[in-house]
């Protein structure tokens, strides 16, 4: 997998090439530090993964991200970003983003996120919005996304709608909770009927977006 990291932050690529160097099926074929020198250096070798920050000197991520996207239709592009504001969420969701993770991430998840999305799947993370949904928000003429109001989550709901964020199996939650892994199906059931989802991934997302339930602090309506 080739990418590229487009960033004004030198802290922040070379930690992030550090961890890229470790992984022997990733290979960061270069990098830049504004708008301009990324677009510059992507046409002249296009990666498969490209990792945008938002907001950088120049052309804005934004717009990079528009440019990126209508000239290579099948790079997958994710932002990295320090803001969880919902009107860059909304710029890059209609910029043709396909994902926006927030930087407090860890650089191991981050890693585990680019591999999921080059690998065609959904990555299930507290960091990432997965801008393929339409979050069960309604965007109105002004582009605001406004919430939607959800019914209420019992506190068991909640206990194991945190279990599935972070990542555990319907077998772990059961051991965790002390209930029957029935139970435990019985419950997220529920929750896919009151958050309007249909699987794990819609579950996280909409719980993260909306803030049904909120995760290490981050807040993303």
């Amino acid at each position: 997998m080739r990418v590229f990291l487009a960033d004004d932050h030198p802290l922040f690529r070379i930690g992030l090439r550090i961890a890229l160097d470790q992984e022997t099926d990733i290979q960061l074929i270069g990098e830049a530090s504004d708008g301009f020198s990324a677009v510059e250096k992507i046409q002249v070798d296009p990666p498969d993964v490209s990792l945008i920050d938002v907001d950088m000197p120049g052309i804005s991520g934004i717009r990079v991200i528009r440019m990126l996207r209508k000239a290579y239709p099948q790079m997958k592009i994710i932002v990295l970003s320090t803001y969880d504001d919902k009107n860059y969420i909304h710029g890059a969701m209609q910029a043709g983003a396909d994902g926006y993770v927030l930087k407090c991430v860890e650089v191991a998840e981050l890693v585990r996120i680019i591999k999921s999305f080059f690998e065609g799947h959904q990555a299930v993370s507290p960091y990432l919005v997965n801008l393929s949904l339409d979050f069960k928000a309604t965007v109105s003429t002004s582009g605001e996304v406004k919430k939607v109001e959800y019914p209420v989550l019992t506190h068991r709901e909640k206990e194991i709608l945190r279990s599935i964020i972070e990542g555990q199996s319907n077998k772990e939650i059961s051991h965790t909770l002390y209930v029957s892994v029935e139970t435990v199906k019985s419950h997220i059931k529920s929750i896919y009927h009151k958050l309007q989802v249909k699987n794990r991934v819609e579950a996280v997302t909409v719980a993260i977006k909306q803030n049904v339930l909120p995760q290490n602090g981050i807040h993303l309506n």
